[in-house]
């Protein structure tokens, strides 16, 4: 059985005060960016505490690199654990991707060839990580714009096997299993029916851009109906998940961003009711 914590908001500083003023009933979670917060005071951390009085959060980060061929940073994770140990979260995350080689980050999050090589690679790295963390440990997949000549399984399969080999939990990001089924020309319904139900831990929701010829996950935008659609199947598949609203450039009012995570709330319960009927 998988923890749930409900319906949550990725926590911005566009929203600290109107939070902390208002405590918005919808929301029953928080997800922080972890490297906002790795300092040792400030008024991010004084929110951050204020926060963590009346909300449980988790921590999402960005900064990993679980798929550099660089060591691990354990400066950085040692960081990562000091945070952890001060909000208490429910589990940490962070994405399935490489950022970097010889210790230049091209501060993006790129995608990785799906093959056995990569695979090992990942297990080994995400092992260490959360044995150190001691912390449920959740890998998130990443939207994409190249695939590899090289890969010798589906992103779905690749997942799965990370996932069961390494005891990791996965973060499904719902937007962008979508945005990556357009620029690659598969049906996102497959990759979201193929993923193991037990690693499902948590689902991100978000807006992206529309090119027409591709799509790009900028999370400026809201939910786009395909991906809300795409969610009311994912609920269906595999059952209730805690799931989230991310926000991260043209960020709206609270109040807008509680309009969606109503509505994400909205679905699931219909989908589940129907389900159950």
């Amino acid at each position: 059985m998988r923890d749930y914590l409900g319906f949550g908001l990725g926590l911005r500083p566009e929203h600290y005060s109107s939070i902390l003023e208002t405590t918005p009933a919808p929301i029953e979670w928080l997800e922080i960016i972890t490297e906002n917060y790795l300092v040792s005071g400030g008024k991010p951390l004084y929110f951050l505490d204020k926060i963590n009085e009346k909300y449980p959060l988790v921590m999402h980060g960005v900064a990993m690199a679980l798929g550099n061929t660089d060591p691990l940073n354990w400066d950085y994770l040692h960081k990562v654990k000091q945070l952890s140990q001060r909000i208490n979260p429910a589990w940490i995350s962070d994405h399935l991707c490489w950022t970097g080689i010889d210790q230049k980050n091209s501060h993006d999050l790129l995608p990785l060839p799906y093959t056995e090589e990569a695979a090992t690679h990942l297990i080994e790295r995400i092992k260490l990580v959360q044995d150190f963390l001691e912390k449920p440990f959740l890998i998130e997949n990443v939207s994409s714009y190249i695939e590899y000549h090289q890969s010798s399984m589906t992103e779905w399969d690749f997942l799965n096997t990370i996932c069961e080999e390494s005891n990791c939990l996965l973060l499904l990001d719902v937007n962008n299993v979508y945005v990556s089924g357009f620029n690659h020309d598969f049906d996102p319904t497959i990759y979201i029916d193929a993923i193991a139900s037990k690693h499902i831990q948590q689902i991100h929701l978000a807006g992206h851009s529309h090119h027409d010829s591709h799509i790009i996950d900028t999370h400026d935008h809201p939910v786009a109906d395909p991906v809300w659609q795409l969610y009311a199947h994912t609920i269906s598949r595999h059952g209730q998940i805690s799931t989230m609203i991310e926000r991260d450039d043209n960020i709206p009012p609270l109040a807008d961003v509680l309009e969606e995570l109503m509505m994400a709330k909205q679905i699931a319960t219909a989908t589940i009711e129907r389900k159950c009927s």
